[in-house]
């Protein structure tokens, strides 16, 4: 039985068809505990009868349901069920809806046949969501959610510093990284060039040394010196509303770096307690951290990825080849899971602080020609593929074997 699901917030346009295309059933269920009874109830009536003789497992894995998204308490309750859900990339269904209709007609009834169509031809070429355990689940929220306050504070941070730039240069040259605690503390007390100028060096003094950093004189002394320089200033009037807007910046660079602070910790924990978090941990450059985002976007579904390939796809870090005629043209992957190359990435270059290997890898392709963001890419690909043999085989990192056969890729 083959099943489209097209969704919206508030409710799901449903067809059911069989294994030649005919139809079966076809409504508008609301979203919700009462939808999803009312869904068995149809899928329990379109049935074939012998399938009353099967054992309920069995007969809800012969369900197979496509619809746009892999996540949310509606796709949980259709996998708890039993039923196999497809997540279907929304330009994938765009495009099959073009190989039925070319006049751009479209509706949520229309896009729920498209998904039963997608699942009941070519299920085969997408991806099944992936049977995660709650515990990577977890994981995966709340390492996603901290990164998102990082992205916020970033934002908050270049805004500081376009308004800095405007009124204020002098604060950018005495401050290296505006969300350090001391540049914070010192802008909340100082947030234009009047009051800056006027700090004494106590106060610096005592704000690096609630900052953690070391030589705090000579550091003191050059904060002090470059918000004493001459600079152009704005009239009064707008260097206060500058100042005020210094002051509201300051505020939710403070309270974003509390909560990522408490939220990373939230994220070891819930990290340090999974199944494979040691097996993460022994790979060189991998922390609670970054280990929880590549374990949280990677998921624990022993049967999810084939082999080490599929596992490198889905990171987006092995090649791709265009091939037309005598042309051949390799090129990176483009059409990945973001986060989790993003992860990759940054895994890669922090891997070669702890690894000989990574760092000789790294280095030979350089030799050859490579790029710095090019070797990276290709030092990721041959991490993942290390992290997938460490998760098969149940053991962790070895240096001393891991690198022995890899060679960098002509």
């Amino acid at each position: 039985m083959w099943i489209g699901d097209d969704w919206a917030e508030d409710h799901h346009d449903i067809e059911i068809e069989n294994d030649n295309g005919r139809r079966l059933a076809r409504a508008r269920l609301p979203e919700g505990l009462d939808g999803i009874t009312r869904l068995h109830a149809l899928i329990a009536e379109a049935m074939p009868a012998w399938w009353a003789e099967l054992d309920p497992a069995q007969a809800a894995s012969r369900v197979r349901i496509g619809i746009e998204s892999d996540r949310g308490a509606w796709v949980q309750a259709l996998r708890s069920a039993g039923y196999r859900v497809y997540a279907i990339n929304p330009m994938s269904s765009a495009r099959y809806r073009e190989r039925h209709s070319t006049s751009g007609a479209k509706s949520d009834p229309g896009d729920a046949h498209v998904l039963a169509e997608i699942v009941r031809l070519d299920h085969t070429h997408h991806r099944e969501v992936a049977g995660d355990s709650p515990a990577a689940e977890a994981v995966k929220l709340l390492a996603r959610a901290h990164q998102n306050l990082i992205w916020d504070r970033t934002r908050q941070v270049l805004r500081l510093r376009a308004v800095l730039r405007e009124f204020f240069p002098a604060a950018l040259q005495a401050f290296e990284d505006l969300a350090a605690g001391e540049a914070l503390e010192l802008l909340d007390r100082a947030p234009d060039p009047d009051r800056a100028a006027r700090l004494n060096r106590l106060t610096v003094v005592a704000a690096l040394r609630r900052a953690g950093r070391r030589d705090l004189d000579a550091k003191a002394d050059k904060i002090r010196q470059i918000l004493r320089q001459d600079q152009l200033r704005q009239p009064g009037p707008v260097q206060r509303a500058y100042a005020a807007i210094v002051s509201s910046q300051v505020q939710l660079i403070n309270i974003l770096n509390v909560e990522i602070g408490e939220l990373g910790q939230v994220v070891a924990e819930h990290f340090g307690r999974h199944r494979d978090a040691e097996r993460y941990l022994s790979l060189p450059g991998l922390g609670p951290v970054l280990g929880a985002r590549v374990l949280g976007e990677f998921g624990d579904d022993p049967h999810r990825y084939i082999d080490g390939k599929a596992r490198r796809n889905y990171a987006g870090t092995s090649p791709i080849t265009r091939a037309s005629g005598s042309r051949r043209v390799v090129l990176a992957r483009y059409a990945r899971n973001r986060r989790l190359a993003d992860a990759v990435h940054q895994w890669a270059f922090c891997a070669m602080r702890g690894s000989p290997g990574a760092r000789a890898y790294y280095q030979a392709l350089r030799q050859r020609g490579t790029g710095h963001q090019a070797a990276l890419r290709q030092l990721s690909n041959r991490l993942v593929g290390i992290l997938h043999g460490c998760l098969k085989t149940e053991t962790a990192y070895n240096e001393a074997t891991a690198w022995a056969h890899l060679q960098p890729a002509t």
